[in-house]
């Protein structure tokens, strides 16, 4: 069978050329490279903001620009801190940011902008989670967000809700963090004097050091369902030790 003739002149080769401009289904030569939303979660200690800033760092060495972001750090400041000793200053992230307006008046001052690290990211309302999305889809800005995925009542954050709901990547952070029972921890327990409680407000800035008369334990399932401590926190309390 005949081809079929090309349109009054147009050569075999200028078709071609035409084709060739074509990008083929999935090829991305044509437009701009796709930013990503990416989620890692996982329980205190486990090193979420040790991750956040070894990625800031990375990014930078590459001729790359970046925000830190953080919403409720542990410090109470506008810092993104480790438990290893490392330490950023950031944005603090309220309930009332616009983190669009943030990206933009950095561009409008004439800096360029390529990332967002956003630490604590589970405590970002579910319209943070939405404008962040906005930005890896309409203006191509990578977003690394790190947080934990529940609270002290085993509820999903807000944040993290929603980033489940629309990230690219969720990730786990596979820094094994143990019970004190030894088996993998999974949940945030929040202890008030000695005790697990399991009522209060959703955000309560506190670390895991126990010298303290608030703050936060990691448990397994079975001992976070139990408000089971250990064996020293027991002892203290004269409570009857469970059979594990």
């Amino acid at each position: 069978m005949p081809a079929a003739p090309l349109p009054d002149g147009q050569s075999a080769s200028g078709a071609s050329g035409a084709l060739a401009s074509v990008p083929a289904a999935g090829n991305r030569r044509a437009t701009p490279m796709p930013a990503h939303l990416k989620f890692f979660y996982g329980p205190m200690d486990c090193g979420k903001s040790t991750l956040a800033l070894q990625i800031d760092h990375n990014q930078a060495r590459q001729g790359r620009h970046g925000m830190l972001l953080v919403r409720y750090d542990r410090s109470g400041g506008p810092t993104i801190t480790t438990r290893v000793g490392l330490a950023r200053d950031a944005v603090e992230v309220g309930d009332d940011t616009d983190i669009r307006r943030l990206v933009r008046d950095c561009w409008a001052a004439g800096r360029p902008l390529d990332y967002l690290i956003v630490d604590e990211a589970g405590f970002l309302t579910a319209e943070h989670v939405d404008q962040l999305a906005e930005l890896v889809d309409d203006a191509h800005v990578d977003v690394y967000c790190f947080g934990l995925a529940s609270d002290f009542r085993t509820q999903l954050l807000p944040g993290a809700k929603r980033l489940f709901e629309l990230a690219d990547e969720i990730q786990p952070v596979h820094v094994e963090v143990l019970c004190w029972c030894g088996r993998p921890g999974q949940l945030n327990a929040r202890v008030v004097d000695g005790r697990v409680v399991r009522e209060g407000d959703t955000v309560v800035v506190a670390d895991t050091g126990e010298e303290a008369a608030v703050h936060y334990q990691v448990l397994c399932r079975a001992h976070h369902r139990r408000g089971d401590l250990g064996p020293t926190a027991r002892a203290l309390r004269g409570q009857l030790e469970f059979d594990v």
